[in-house]
């Protein structure tokens, strides 16, 4: 444990970027905000209280008119997987006060200027092989799977513009080009179901897990971060499904090539392992992904993809995704905890995109558009999203039952300002006994070095009872 940090700035500095960094990284708000406090408590701290929205921390350290209070906003910012490992090692040590906070601010520095492990050409293609993953599972056909490489490349290739204004508009462009192409090429080639098709490509554009998160900050009485990461996603899928009915507007196309169509059966049976692995690939070579962490990535995924058969069998397609969470969230959290493992948020960004809920969302939301009978299906698709949320929901209740044991129930408490606190006067019994504040016989005197770490948690629960 560290010694108690004298400088409350930069304390609150470091808090601050390490709640950041773990908005980059895609975290629920109230994950953010436990492990703020276990890191503040790991430095002496007990008396920080933390505010987390998606776009907003807030810190304040100190109690009553001593406190102080820190604020950062970020719009926009997202980690790669070399990213996310990176912060996650970091935020360990932090968590066990292994380093020093003005160390930890310059190392976060680190990380957001850290260099992406692979060249652009690796990452587009990358892109590409994640693509065509994606559509084995969702459109399997030879000439299906040509199609979704090409233009998952150029997809990747056009991800290389960064630019904040064009990524406002450029989720709309990719869903234009991708439409038009495959609307194009649908009337002369076997290319199986051209809504599925044309999905495969925007995979990474899809909010998935943006409104997994959304429905699990919900459920975890985050109302405010829940219910406007809910809005970001759904305007994601609107203004991709925008795109999509450009595109047929301007190629002619009927109701009836909005309507998804059962996918072709010609390929062996083995070809959707092969999607699973090459979308495993496809992650690691685009999002620069550690090394060591690709495994873990490929077994979250298989057992995601082998769950959400097992759903499909036992309780149909709308809801198989609960099946699918609620088996790998337990893994993914088991991952987490291992010594050369993987964070959590790296390996279940991939398979919430394997599980495909913004994919689901996004079929809906076209046919409900472009359609006269799209409202089920949109339904459905949102079913599905509250299922995968649920199944994680479930997931991480029974892990933290086995592993750590029921938590404690929160209790409403108000703290009374520090000056008020002082002039109350002990009752005389409690004076008169050796060892309670403001005894007769004085305080008893304590070692120089304590551990501040189980000092602050000792004061803590002192407050608390």
């Amino acid at each position: 444990m560290a010694d108690v940090v004298t400088d409350q700035a930069v304390l609150r500095r470091f808090l601050l970027g390490l709640a950041e960094g773990m908005n980059a990284a895609g975290e629920s708000v109230d994950k953010i905000g436990d492990t703020m406090s276990a890191v503040s408590l790991a430095y002496g701290r007990a008396d920080t209280d933390v505010v987390v929205l998606p776009t907003v921390v807030l810190i304040e350290t100190g109690a009553g008119g001593d406190g102080r209070v820190a604020i950062r906003s970020a719009i926009n910012v997202s980690f790669r997987f070399d990213q996310i490992a990176a912060l996650y090692r970091l935020i360990e040590r932090a968590r066990a006060g292994a380093i020093d906070p003005l160390e930890g601010i310059n190392e976060l520095n680190e990380i957001g200027a850290m260099r992406q492990r692979f060249g652009w050409p690796v990452r587009v293609f990358g892109h590409a092989v994640l693509t065509t993953g994606l559509v084995l599972l969702l459109a399997p056909t030879w000439q299906g799977a040509i199609i979704a490489f090409s233009l998952g490349a150029l997809i990747g290739l056009l991800k290389l513009v960064r630019s904040p204004t064009l990524q406002l508009v450029f989720p709309v462009f990719a869903a234009f080009v991708c439409a038009l192409t495959v609307f194009l090429l649908a009337p002369y080639l076997e290319i199986g179901d051209p809504i599925r098709l044309l999905i495969a490509p925007l995979a990474t554009f899809l909010p998935g897990g943006v409104l997994t998160t959304a429905t699990v900050e919900l459920a975890a009485g985050q109302m405010v971060a829940g219910a406007s990461r809910l809005v970001f996603g759904l305007v994601q899928l609107a203004l991709l499904a925008f795109g999509i009915l450009a595109a047929g507007t301007i190629m002619g196309v009927d109701d009836s090539s909005y309507l998804p169509l059962e996918a072709s059966s010609t390929l062996p049976w083995w070809i959707p392992m092969l999607g699973v692995l090459l979308f495993a690939i496809g992650n690691f070579l685009h999002f620069s992904a550690p090394r060591a962490t690709f495994g873990w990535v490929l077994l979250t995924l298989v057992v995601a993809f082998t769950g959400q058969q097992i759903g499909i069998v036992l309780i149909g397609q709308t809801v198989s995704g609960f099946v699918g969470a609620l088996a790998m969230t337990p893994v993914v959290l088991w991952i987490a905890t291992l010594r050369h493992g993987a964070p959590s948020q790296l390996t279940f960004l991939p398979a919430f995109w394997l599980l495909v809920p913004g994919a689901a969302g996004l079929v809906g939301l076209t046919e409900a558009v472009g359609t006269s009978a799209g409202i089920e299906s949109l339904a459905a698709a949102l079913t599905s999203v509250m299922s995968i949320a649920l199944g994680v929901l479930i997931g991480t209740a029974l892990y933290r039952v086995v592993h750590h044991g029921a938590e404690e129930i929160a209790q409403f408490h108000v703290e009374v300002p520090a000056a008020l606190t002082q002039n109350e006067e002990p009752p005389f019994w409690a004076r008169i006994l050796p060892g309670t504040p403001r005894s007769f016989w004085g305080h008893r005197k304590t070692g120089g070095r304590a551990d501040a770490g189980e000092q602050a948690r000792r004061d803590e629960a002192d407050r608390r009872d």
